[in-house]
């Protein structure tokens, strides 16, 4: 597992649905044990989040001996009704670390996507 983030108290702009569900689609054979670390939640926690997004489509898996490998429904639209006409890869295209900045070395700042203008 890479990084486990720091931990923090307050409110936060971000699920722990969404969290687990980004962790799952960052690596679809992530083990429960290292999305509760990089979550910051329990075994049961995320048991029960990945349960949740199972009976409602967003998500589903298959057994490979002792492992899963889950796999993500990007079309599946948002919950809320505000956003329902938002796929759920809109989200996961905001929270899931980039391939190429997976592997940049840390001191290298992010490049700016196409269009985006420098702050």
């Amino acid at each position: 597992m890479v990084g486990v983030p720091e931990s923090h108290s307050g409110w936060t702009f971000v699920t722990n649905h969404a969290r687990v569900l980004a962790a799952i689609a960052d690596d679809p054979n992530i083990r429960i044990r290292d999305i509760a670390a990089h979550c910051r939640l329990t075994e049961r926690a995320v048991q029960r989040i990945i349960s949740d997004l199972e009976q409602d489509g967003y998500l589903s898996h298959t057994r490979d001996g002792r492992s899963n490998t889950y796999r993500v429904a990007p079309n599946k639209v948002l919950r809320h009704p505000a956003e329902a006409r938002l796929p759920v890869a809109s989200l996961l295209s905001l929270l899931v670390q980039d391939e190429t900045d997976r592997t940049r070395r840390p001191q290298e700042p992010p490049r700016p996507a196409d269009g985006d203008v420098p702050a």
